[in-house]
């Protein structure tokens, strides 16, 4: 057998072959510069895209040692057209420069005949200043520094921002000299984590400042925006899913820092305090009285002069928060996320408007060095009842989905799981609520749901962790920024379509390293043959990109 486990296709395609030698180095480094496609049982597809090449060339990836990787990797010699396509988009990054000259915003280029070109185009032509033509760059507005991105991306030319940020308003602090979560003594980073805060930060020059930080739930993300504001002293804004996520930014940033409870507020429909640290949710941003009205609280983003604006699951920033995020490119931007993936295919407005990927490390490259919990992914497919099945082959697409995700089957199935699992945590997630209050009486266990109020879940939550609960059920409000480190199986009995997102934060869920190093498990139940196993095998690409292998069983071999 070979030990070159890659072919590289002319389409920019590349196959990965699961069962040749060196198949594991090479699939964790194409994650760093190629977008995974299929991933059946022997031969994973991926693909070379712009955006990969551009996240790749932000990371500090050479055309060079990509090719070098490729060819060496590779079975057959890397064709022509694919080593230019490399070339050619690692080439455009940067091409393009947006560069402060005195007191003006300008795009700078070696290129004259592209600004050129870029000055006569009739739809960019509102970004740049009446006679702002000068040797080696264009005069652009100062309010439309996002919008000029954006509209520069879309057509193939990726701006490299080295325009500088507003430092914002000071606040000094340092990290914790006696962490409770640190078992008591000084809170330090972790070599990873110090790593990812120390590239965006750059050490205060203009290449750092904006971008996207990718770790896999369970890793650390918070601790590495604590890291980014201690490099800063800066006044923070903070941006995240739910209420139950503020209140855990909050105790980690007063258990790890020596920031004052004063220092750090709660914006919520609970409490409305504005402090140098503050933290919201994307819900709150965007609540409008009417569908066409004001956002109300978007004020929040002029309350105070602020020098970084933390975005929490950036994979899931509303429309509108990237509208006005468009209009504060002078403030520094920093994602966390355990997934570039969007389900709505705006990735490009990421990279543009939060900045690229500035860190990423592979999820199984963490676990091997123990920082997340080893896990096994498990797909349970089970029979759609004969009685059902005339209903299902009559119904729409969405309606056949709903059916099989429903499935009665999966009452029995769960219970067979949770009973397996006696000493362990579990945790019941799905998407369909009158499936998920069938379920929670059938184990007689609690079941959080958007309806839940706060203080009730978060009793909940500290009853599992403390091991009163051993099952908790939760809807999809579980999916997000819920810290629940003793968690170690998850029964997945209903999903989003195939969101990988989505798989990403549910197997995150349990990724904590335990403390008996014991093995995570995740498991999906899915009814065979039916449009709900149609989507089981996109949610399984993420999973497969992460480096997880992904066993599929029948429900009668549990």
């Amino acid at each position: 057998m070979t030990s070159q486990p890659l072919t590289v296709q002319s389409d920019h395609t590349i196959l990965a072959e699961v069962h040749a030698e060196g198949f594991t180095e090479a699939r964790d480094e194409l994650s760093l510069f190629a977008e995974l496609v299929k991933s059946p049982e022997h031969i994973h597809t991926y693909r070379l895209t712009p955006l990969s090449i551009w996240n790749a060339a932000a990371a500090g990836r050479s055309s060079e040692r990509i090719i070098e990787f490729l060819a060496g990797a590779s079975r057959y010699p890397v064709p022509p057209n694919v080593r230019r396509f490399i070339e050619d988009h690692i080439r455009r990054f940067g091409l393009l420069k947006l560069v402060r000259d005195g007191e003006r915003l300008v795009l700078r280029s070696d290129d004259s005949e592209l600004l050129d070109n870029l000055a006569r185009n009739a739809t960019l032509k509102r970004f740049f200043e009446k006679n702002g033509r000068e040797d080696g760059g264009l005069v652009v507005n100062e309010h439309l520094r996002g919008e000029v991105k954006q509209a520069l991306i879309k057509i193939g030319f990726p701006v490299e921002d080295l325009a500088g940020y507003t430092h914002g308003a000071d606040l000094a602090f340092g990290l914790a000299n006696r962490s409770v979560r640190s078992g008591g003594g000084a809170f330090e980073l972790r070599g990873y984590q110090a790593e990812a805060a120390d590239i965006f930060h750059a050490g205060g020059t203009e290449k750092g400042g904006s971008g996207v930080v990718v770790l896999p739930c369970g890793a650390g993300k918070t601790v590495v925006a604590i890291g980014c504001m201690q490099r800063l002293q800066t006044q923070t804004l903070i941006l995240t899913t739910n209420t139950i996520a503020v209140r855990q930014w909050r105790d980690e940033l007063l258990d790890k820092t020596s920031l004052t409870e004063d220092e750090v507020g709660e914006y919520t429909g609970d409490n409305k305090v504005i402090c140098p640290v503050t933290i919201t949710t994307y819900q709150m941003l965007t609540y409008r009285k009417r569908k066409t009205g004001e956002f109300t609280h978007f004020s929040l983003f002029g309350a105070r002069d602020w020098g970084l604006v933390v975005y929490d699951e950036v994979h899931l920033l509303p429309a509108p928060v990237f509208r006005v995020t468009a209009e504060i490119q002078a403030r520094r931007r920093l994602g966390l996320t355990a997934t570039l993936v969007r389900e709505d295919g705006r990735e490009e407005e990421v990279f543009s408007l939060i900045g690229p990927k500035k860190y990423d490390v592979p999820w199984k490259v963490l676990e091997r060095q123990g920082w997340i919990a080893t896990a096994h992914c498990v797909e349970v497919r089970l029979p759609l009842l004969p009685t059902l099945q005339m209903e299902y082959l009559s119904a729409g697409s969405r309606e056949q989905f709903r059916i099989a995700s429903e499935n009665p089957e999966k009452v029995d199935a769960v219970a067979q799981l949770v009973a397996r699992h006696g000493d362990d945590r579990v945790l019941v997630i799905g998407q369909y609520l009158d499936q998920l209050d069938e379920l929670a009486a059938n184990l007689e266990c609690p079941l959080i749901t958007g309806r839940t109020p706060t203080k009730e879940r978060e009793v909940l939550y500290k009853q599992f962790r403390e091991g009163v609960l051993k099952v908790l059920m939760v809807s999809k409000v579980g999916n997000f920024a819920v810290d629940l480190p003793d968690a170690n199986v998850a029964i997945q009995v209903s999903g989003t379509f195939g969101s990988r997102q989505e798989e990403a934060q549910r197997l995150g869920r349990i990724l904590r390293p335990k403390s008996d190093r014991r093995q995570a498990i995740f498991y999906s139940l899915v009814t065979r043959d039916s449009r709900e196993e149609h989507f089981a095998n996109n949610r399984q690409l993420f999973l497969t990109e992460q480096g997880y292998t992904y066993e599929i069983r029948d429900v009668a071999s549990l």
